[in-house]
């Protein structure tokens, strides 16, 4: 819904959205157990959901504010192990639903599945997965919905999504994964479907990702975008993703310390290089991701900024851009129930600053 108010009285909107989604938290019951079904003791499941309640404005070229309450994310997890070192998950999503989308709001968008691998454990230096993942290419590029530590991922971070015909950076096939060193240095590399000529003769897509944990190890198939503390993180890593002609390098640094007893401090920064070349219409372009945030523990709020930068090509020079968002977090419980809240400017190499607000709700249980 488009509203031609001024910037102040939306500033003013959506403090009253964040203090209603405040309130709703203090309601919120604390989980206290995984939902877990034992078949045996080799096979297991677990069921989980992710719900992200949001209201946002953003400005458009007119100076109006396109207004939208929806949900950002409405998500159903499923996980378990099949058998021994054989485990699997599966993901459900129905993305912005209820958001005005072109001229209609989208009531009942449908469900996606977002994931659904499964992974074979033959030992910790090596674990083989198929089916629909992430690709693994930068940190932020595959890190858990429900864990980031502003409202939302980077805004280049899934950019060869369209291109290579790919939803949200998730494609179908085959990696393989581990941990080297002492379970520091872990280890990315696939073969995935890719772009598909009409023959499906083209070859295939293959990404990988390297990262090197300097203090505490981190495990797992999806990267945390905030530990609040709870981990004394240092990780190091970098990434690929090519198709023919096409080719992107990355390199990432994460940051995750506490700060005596009083905070702790997160930093997060990615940086991509994308060159579709002959095989996609993707400019040539150097994009950044910076991120940080601390952590009051005592109050449970944190103060986050976020800030991107996306150079293109000379040729395209006109499509470049900054953004800058800053915002409040309160933790009621982690990463499973918080509220977060966000100014930001858009800032076209082209074309005036926009503006938008953002609050958003988050119930995360898996």
């Amino acid at each position: 819904m488009r509203n031609p108010l001024p910037a102040g009285h939306h500033a003013r909107s959506f403090a009253r959205v964040a203090a209603a989604a405040g309130a709703l938290l203090l309601v919120a019951a604390t989980a206290s157990a995984q939902a877990e079904i034992k078949v045996n003791d080799t096979t297991g499941f677990k069921l989980g959901v992710l719900l992200q309640p949001q209201a946002d404005g953003t400005e458009d070229a007119t100076g109006g504010y396109d207004q939208n309450l929806f949900l950002r994310r409405a998500r159903v997890l499923l996980g378990g192990q099949l058998a021994r070192k054989v485990t699997f998950f599966l993901e459900t999503d129905n993305a912005n639903l209820g958001k005005v989308v072109g001229a209609s709001k989208e009531i009942s968008t449908g469900f996606t599945l977002q994931d659904a691998f499964v992974e074979w454990k033959v030992a910790d230096e090596f674990i083989v997965g198929a089916g629909l993942m992430f690709i693994p290419l930068c940190r932020n590029c595959y890190e858990s919905a429900g864990t980031l530590l502003p409202v939302d991922y980077g805004a280049s971070s899934f950019l060869e999504s369209g291109p290579t015909q790919s939803v949200v950076s998730r494609d179908t096939g085959f990696q393989a994964r581990g941990y080297l060193a002492h379970n520091r240095l872990e280890y990315r590399v696939g073969a995935f479907q890719g772009a598909r000529e009409s023959a499906s003769r083209n070859s295939f897509r293959s990404a990988g990702h390297v990262q090197y944990a300097v203090l505490d190890t981190e495990f797992g198939f999806f990267t945390t975008g905030t530990y609040l503390g709870k981990k004394k993180a240092l990780t190091i890593g970098g990434g690929y993703d090519v198709q023919s002609d096409y080719k992107a390098f990355s390199g990432d640094a994460f940051l995750d310390h506490p700060v005596g007893a009083a905070g702790a401090v997160t930093l997060q920064a990615d940086f991509i290089h994308f060159d579709g070349g002959r095989t996609f219409n993707l400019p040539r372009q150097n994009d950044l991701l910076v991120e940080g945030g601390y952590l009051f523990t005592k109050a449970r709020v944190m103060p986050w900024v976020k800030l991107e930068t996306q150079r293109l090509s000379a040729g395209a020079s006109a499509g470049d851009q900054n953004r800058f968002q800053g915002g409040l977090s309160y933790f009621h419980q982690g990463n499973n129930i918080n509220v977060k809240a966000g100014y930001g400017i858009i800032d076209p190499k082209v074309g005036k600053n926009l503006h938008l607000f953002t609050v958003q709700l988050q119930i995360f249980y898996f």
